[in-house]
């Protein structure tokens, strides 16, 4: 029986990923840092398993990361683990530096000194490529990070390749574009958006309020996305991949459709921070723009070029970004 070793565990893709494994039969192990309370809902359904295993552990701590690893011997690990807001991490950039970098060193260095061979998936991401004037965006696309989420993601990046041509490590980076699921945390626009609009139609809110509205997304299904992260791991090279549905929606396009599925049909006046979206039937305005929402430097437009990982991987995204929102506002109506 193979063993999987995930950190970020509890988060949106550690979730599917650790149903994922267990349904190819691997004893699966998660990192989780101990807290006061317990933050593990997404994965609640799956402590019963006697096949799933959590351990206490944290990305900044060498020690307990070597302890874990050596204790449980892995045949795989999948680095999910990161302070994962870009917005946040203008505000908390030394911590996302040593989670999002060093953590990822930390592991691989841990790999390195292993007798047994362990193979190792970097969650990459799309904001690498920041503000790249090239598109869609592949794996041979200039990076261009706009954060100081994106700058730790690209040491993390470059440390897996370096890792593997020094050490012959089998690593391998997944630079996922946006992916979104019921699972996904309130603060990130996808759920604010379906969670405040659910709200203004039945009358509990009256205004969402964000921030950039023409910034254009890769969005697909989370669900979809942890299939390509084990395919990596089954090759016999290792190598980076693209992983998006080449599809590209912007905010404000994303708002506009989540009202239409609930029955709003929203017309757009306004520029800029005007900009309003007023419901066609009532005349109310019920979209505004605040700066506070507005990164200090924006990234415009990410769309993926996943070619690659059809032709290698056989791989494919099977869900819409209509589709998507389908099934984020069914989840959020159904259990609420």
């Amino acid at each position: 029986m193979k063993k999987a070793l995930i950190s970020g565990i509890t988060g949106q893709d550690g979730s599917y990923l650790s149903e994922f494994l267990l349904s190819k039969k691997y004893e699966v192990h998660g990192i989780i840092r101990r807290n006061s309370s317990f933050s593990t809902s997404r994965i609640d359904h799956l402590l019963s398993n006697n096949k799933f295993k959590l351990h206490y552990g944290d990305m900044v701590d060498s020690t307990n990361l070597n302890s874990i690893v050596n204790k449980i011997l892995p045949d795989e690990i999948y680095n999910l683990a990161a302070q994962s807001h870009v917005k946040v991490s203008f505000e908390i950039p030394d911590y996302t530096a040593q989670v999002d970098a060093l953590g990822t060193l930390r592991l691989l260095d841990i790999i390195r000194k292993q007798k047994k061979t362990i193979k190792f998936y970097q969650a990459s991401t799309s904001e690498l490529y920041g503000n790249t004037k090239s598109f869609p965006q592949n794996e041979k696309t200039p990076f261009s990070p706009r954060s100081p989420y994106a700058i730790a993601k690209l040491y993390s990046y470059w440390i897996v390749k370096n890792y593997r041509e020094a050490y012959n490590l089998f690593a391998c980076n997944g630079i996922l574009f946006n992916h979104e699921s019921p699972r996904r945390g309130g603060t990130f626009v996808t759920k604010k958006i379906i969670e405040q609009a659910i709200k203004i139609k039945s009358g509990k809110a009256e205004e969402l309020i964000l921030g950039n509205l023409n910034a254009v997304r890769d969005w697909g299904y989370a669900k979809d996305y942890v299939e390509p992260m084990w395919l990596m791991l089954q090759k016999k090279q290792p190598d980076d991949y693209v992983i998006a549905t080449g599809i590209g929606t912007s905010v404000r396009e994303f708002v506009t459709k989540t009202f239409a599925y609930l029955g709003i049909i929203i017309k757009w006046r306004g520029k800029g921070l005007n900009e309003q979206g007023i419901d066609a039937k009532t005349k109310k305005v019920i979209v505004r723009i605040n700066k506070k929402y507005l990164r200090p430097t924006e990234v415009d437009k990410l769309i993926g070029n996943s070619s690659k990982a059809k032709k290698q991987l056989n791989w494919k995204p099977k869900t819409t970004v209509d589709e998507l929102i389908e099934i984020m506002i069914n989840n959020s109506q159904k259990n609420n």
